[in-house]
């Protein structure tokens, strides 16, 4: 198994520069492709009255939206890797803002499955792939920052679109909404045309290995080596040879103990990841909170969760927590259980308070989990390996991410009651949290012992160079003095 996760680009991460553009590119990506299938409920009663549906029928088109994006991600990987994160993202935002448009003029709700479910939500995947993967060929110091900011994307889009996506109903109705919100998303191509790949010529070539154990003042010392032209453009024949990745997939993948610990860790964890979300509105007007308060604490939640994560992404990148980030995101994972588990008990004693006081601090988890998400993948895998790790990830995620919040809502309709759905997620989250804990303890020893063994190996190998080297110039002084000797003993004669 692959024991140590390496970022070896062959050139130094700039840091800096045009990283910054690029890192707003994934903003606005990253922020698209998270909150625009939550937006779009908005129209879902109108939607359902228009098409005479079920709710349960109209519901399918954020899901199977939402299961497309993650299941196109080996798809997304493959693109990304032979032809750049810049061209797939731009693609992705053409796919997203056609099918919204071709939507409007939809007469079926099975157009509205085919049109805004799976071709927009492969559009979504085509965005939010390499808008992740190009973060690691800019940044290596300042990585967790720049994800963090990066992520930071999906709560303010969601902010923003809620209002928008209302204004635009009253006023315009569905269709005439979808239609310019397909024109809207249709920003991502701008965003993509911000990500050009790094320009490795002008870039000073000395590798940087980052991984588990790489501190903060160590990978610091790069950030001075890098050149402050790295933005320039590569064409596209550089850009193919100096690609992600030489294959399309990398399926060795799951040979490394690292990724399988994440990926473990990660499926049980979706479970319970987004139902709290999905149900804190209807849980608090089940307690007899009024309805203007109970979408107040989404508000909060989302307030909380957009410093959350650029406030991870700083404190990720100290030299305390980046050589041991593993850890921290397992404490995140945890922290999202705790919560979860005290958020029946804080309703009951303190009512609407009690879940305000919930509001916040799960605002605080769920920003760290998502603004340390993929950064902890890369810290495992490596940026080379990152785009087929994303992949594989999002594809084996998108069962729990489509699965979780029914299973969520049976809980609640069997018992009729929220708290035993918020316990059940508690559950999902804690676990996986303490496996994830413990199994990277035990990662990371492993590793440590295997970078022992590899410097003691080349100590070894070092020794004996040494050992005949010495050798060598015993024996060229001894031929030297036999030499002389008989050249004394000739002229002796």
């Amino acid at each position: 198994m692959s024991p140590a996760a390496t970022t070896n680009l062959g050139y130094t991460p700039p840091d800096g520069g045009w990283g910054w553009a690029v890192v707003f590119g994934a903003f606005i990506s990253i922020g698209f492709s998270y909150a625009f299938p939550k937006s779009l409920t908005i129209y879902f009663k109108e939607i359902q009255m228009y098409f005479s549906v079920s709710y349960s029928e109209i519901a399918w088109v954020s899901s199977i939206m939402l299961a497309a994006m993650y299941a196109g991600g080996p798809v997304s990987s493959i693109l990304v890797n032979r032809y750049g994160c810049r061209t797939v993202v731009i693609i992705g935002g053409l796919m997203v803002g056609a099918s919204m448009v071709a939507a409007s003029f939809g007469t079926t709700i099975i157009h509205l499955y085919l049109l805004v479910g799976v071709i927009g939500g492969f559009g979504l995947s085509f965005n939010l792939q390499p808008s992740l993967t190009i973060i690691g060929k800019y940044f290596q110091v300042k990585r967790p920052i720049a994800n963090g900011l990066a992520m930071a994307g999906s709560p303010v889009f969601l902010s923003t679109l809620a209002p928008l996506n209302q204004f635009l109903f009253d006023n315009f109705g569905w269709r005439g909404a979808f239609m310019i919100l397909g024109a809207i998303v249709m920003n991502c191509c701008v965003a993509g045309a911000l990500m050009r790949p790094v320009n490795m010529k002008t870039v000073q070539k000395h590798p940087v290995t980052a991984s588990k154990g790489t501190t903060a003042k160590k990978a610091g010392s790069t950030e001075n080596n890098a050149n402050p032209e790295a933005g320039d453009l590569l064409t596209e024949t550089e850009q193919k040879i100096g690609g992600c990745a030489d294959k399309l997939m990398d399926l060795s993948l799951f040979k490394h103990r690292g990724f399988i610990i994440y990926l473990i860790g990660n499926v049980v964890m979706f479970f319970g990841f987004f139902a709290p979300v999905v149900f804190l509105p209807s849980y608090a007007k089940g307690i007899g909170i009024d309805n203007y308060q109970a979408a107040f604490l989404l508000s909060i939640f989302a307030f909380v969760d957009m410093f959350a994560r650029p406030g991870t992404g700083l404190i990720a990148n100290t030299k305390w927590i980046r050589p041991r980030i593993q850890y921290f995101f397992s404490f995140s994972v945890a922290y999202n259980g705790v919560c979860h588990l005290l958020c029946p008990f804080l309703a009951v004693y303190l009512g609407y308070a009690g879940l305000v006081v919930y509001a916040v601090f799960f605002g605080v988890a769920f920003g760290m989990v998502c603004a340390l998400l993929f950064e902890v993948l890369m810290d495992l895998v490596g940026a080379q390996r990152f785009s087929s790790a994303v992949g594989l990830v999002t594809i084996l995620e998108c069962g729990p991410v489509l699965l979780g919040p029914p299973i969520s809502g049976f809980l609640v309709d069997v018992f009729d009651d929220h708290k035993y759905m918020y316990w059940a997620c508690g559950a999902m989250m804690l676990a996986p949290g303490i496996f994830l804990f413990i199994m990277n303890y035990f990662n990371y020893k492993q590793l440590d012992q295997e970078e022992r063994e590899r410097q003691s190996g080349a100590i070894g190998m070092q020794s004996v160079k040494q050992s005949v080297a010495e050798e060598a110039e015993a024996r060229k002084k001894e031929m030297k003095i036999t030499k002389d000797e008989e050249m004394a003993e000739g002229t002796g004669d």
